[in-house]
């Protein structure tokens, strides 16, 4: 004669394996099952004013024909290529990362605000006014001991450029 136990012994194997089953559906996914992370958060950091509702202008067409813009707040977006190690009182703003990217410098309003010196490689939202200068012999070179370049040096050390005095600037990394 057959134990009762063994005869349920079917039916409970099956329960397990029904219940390890459940189990496992609600358990959560492991490594390999999970979705491709988050990219992490970027940070903004204001700096200046808030920037306001000025026109926004593309940088590259700004650098190709910046005597349509002379005079005129603008925003324009772009990659800080370079920034006062002394600091922090000017940045290049360039239309790209590569070192080679048309770019033009910004200075502060009244020198009345700075960014980070390491902001090189941020992405900048700047609105400022466009002025076209002509740089002086001793301000190339002290700017040029501070990290800056120039693409339009003059023989005679000084150089002309496009500058943007800014009002405000956000950063993002």
């Amino acid at each position: 004669m057959r134990s009762p136990l063994l005869a349920a012994l079917p039916f409970l194997l099956l329960n397990l394996a029904c219940q390890q089953s459940a189990t496992k559906s609600s358990a959560p996914p492991t490594t390999s099952q999970t979705a491709t992370p988050v990219a992490k958060p970027q940070t903004a950091t204001q700096h200046g004013a808030p920037i306001s509702n000025a026109p926004v202008v593309d940088l590259a067409n700004l650098i190709t024909t910046p005597l349509s813009f002379e005079g005129q707040k603008v925003i324009v977006n772009g990659t800080v290529r370079a920034t006062c190690q002394n600091k922090g009182c000017w940045m290049e703003l360039a239309t790209g990362t590569e070192e080679k990217a048309p770019g033009c410098r910004v200075t502060f309003k009244d020198y009345g605000f700075f960014v980070p010196r390491d902001s090189a490689g941020a992405t900048a939202r700047v609105e400022a006014v466009v002025k076209l200068d002509t740089v002086s012999k001793e301000m190339v070179e002290h700017w040029e001991s501070e990290g800056a370049t120039f693409a339009l040096k003059n023989p005679d050390g000084t150089a002309r450029e496009i500058h943007l005095v800014a009002t405000g600037v956000e950063l993002q990394r």
